[in-house]
């Protein structure tokens, strides 16, 4: 089979595509990429998650860099993908490997790439994998040490990301703070790889953290992936209320992503928080610089450009589109509406522990509750509201189905004008009033995904069911 990276790595079914052997031609081509750039001398940052068999495909990875003379520096325990990344810096390794499949159902494992600055690897770097990749499929020539005898070598060198990456996060946030602020706050890690990373931080003076969902379970019961979006955090939701508690944050299977639930238990739309965390670096901290979002990102963001006088630039979704033009810009911030979120001063990557941590230090600052900060909000920027449907396809229609999407030229959808289409990323169908729907095919899972944000529910349900009849889906 042919490797292809997606969104933001290679992704596939544990047991079918996704076996050892695809991973180790995976390896071998990271190893034979880093020699060929000259990185190999700096080493390899090798870490995994809570999945499925993780440790045995990440001890693969370590096998076959350690073999072609890479000192490798695997994580000792699952961790989450932002603490490896930043790891990744921290010991100024030439890059890094996580096995994770980050949000996706719990059959999924996957191979993220980090580049040496610690973020998503840039389409550039992605073809360049590929093309080793391919190059060691079409061989089939994998070099492969056994971890005992690369460590007595002093090849391998078991890592705990933790330490360096909780110490990054003092440096970013006032931790001291949120610890007298006495809030009280429910994490759910989604049985994923964040448990006890958000306690450890919060823990320690008059703010209680209560952990649902904390301990290790590769099947994600009650879910059908760990990813945190509404219908899937009904706990979290139930324990807020019960424990009358100030909010409730999660984080997905590898903690890059942020889902969030308020004090009253209602979900908080991924685009309201990247919007409150860019009002926060603002307005807040009075910091200023260039914002950075995806296609599927809230408009919300670009009046905030206008109000604060900062630069606002679109890309495609995932950050190897939004990485790069983070550090070209030396952007404030950057994030996507998967819940991806990212600042200046640490890595060019989504950190959904650093993204809870800072939401939390603009409670504490502002001194009120997420509610009443939204109202704060929509009262700067106006009404916006937003939903996404995934919408599964017969994948021998998808050619029939991009040919309808393109070639689709409405005057309005719902009754609101259209006033411009943008291909970038999909189909974006900008309409008056600053709001839009979006049409686009999943880069992880065989879906098609329709975004839409508008002035109020009403009108947010209209434009799906007007977008998705264009679709003919």
């Amino acid at each position: 089979m042919a490797i292809k990276f997606g969104t933001d790595g290679w992704r596939g079914v544990i047991g079918e595509d996704y076996n050892l052997d695809n991973v180790r031609f995976c390896a071998q081509g990271a190893a034979n990429y880093l020699k060929d750039r000259g990185l190999a001398p700096r080493g390899l940052v090798v870490g995994y998650d809570t999945r499925l068999r993780s440790e045995e495909f990440a001890a693969a990875v370590a096998e076959v860099s350690a073999a072609n003379g890479i000192t490798t520096m695997l994580g000792d325990k699952p961790a989450p993908t932002p603490a490896i990344a930043y790891n990744v810096v921290a010991l100024d390794a030439g890059g890094g490997v996580i096995i994770t499949a980050s949000h996706n159902p719990a059959q999924w494992n996957g191979f993220k790439y980090k580049p040496d600055y610690g973020g998503s690897a840039s389409p550039e770097v992605v073809e360049a994998l590929e093309a080793h990749i391919a190059e060691v499929e079409a061989s089939g020539q994998v070099e492969r040490l056994g971890l005992a005898e690369a460590e007595a070598k002093g090849l391998l060198e078991y890592v705990d990301p933790e330490p360096r990456y909780l110490g990054h996060i003092a440096t970013l946030v006032d931790l001291a703070a949120i610890r007298r602020s006495g809030l009280r706050v429910v994490v759910d890690s989604m049985f994923g790889a964040g448990a006890g990373y958000l306690a450890k931080l919060l823990s320690g003076g008059a703010t209680v953290v209560d952990e649902i969902r904390a301990e290790r379970d590769p099947s994600f019961p009650g879910m059908a992936q760990p990813e945190p979006i509404a219908q899937n955090l009904a706990p979290l939701a139930a324990t807020v209320i019960e424990q009358e508690a100030s909010v409730g944050l999660a984080t997905d299977g590898d903690a890059d992503r942020l889902g969030v639930v308020d004090e009253r238990g209602h979900f908080v739309s991924t685009l309201h928080i990247f919007a409150l965390l860019c009002f926060y670096q603002l307005e807040v901290l009075k910091r200023s610089g260039p914002l950075v979002r995806s296609v599927t990102m809230t408009s919300m963001v670009d009046r905030l450009g206008e109000i604060y006088d900062v630069p606002v630039t679109e890309t495609p979704v995932g950050f190897k589109h939004l990485g790069p033009v983070m550090m070209a810009q030396d952007a404030l911030m950057a994030g996507e509406e998967s819940g991806g979120y990212a600042v200046r001063g640490s890595i060019p990557e989504r950190d959904g522990i650093l993204s809870g941590v800072m939401l939390l230090d603009l409670m504490v600052r502002t001194e009120k509750p997420l509610s009443e900060l939204l109202d704060d909000l929509t009262a700067k920027v106006g009404p916006h509201h937003y939903d996404r449907w995934d919408l599964e396809f017969d994948p021998a229609r998808r050619a029939a189905i991009q040919k309808r999407v393109t070639e689709a030229q409405p005057r309005t959808l719902a009754g609101r004008r259209v006033e411009a289409i943008d291909s970038k990323d999909g189909q974006k169908f900008v309409l008056e009033g600053g709001y839009w729907a979006l049409v686009r095919f999943s880069g992880t899972e065989p879906l098609l995904r329709i975004y839409v944000e508008g002035p109020s529910l009403d009108e947010v349900e209209g434009l799906l069911s007007a977008t998705r009849a264009i679709a003919g889906v």
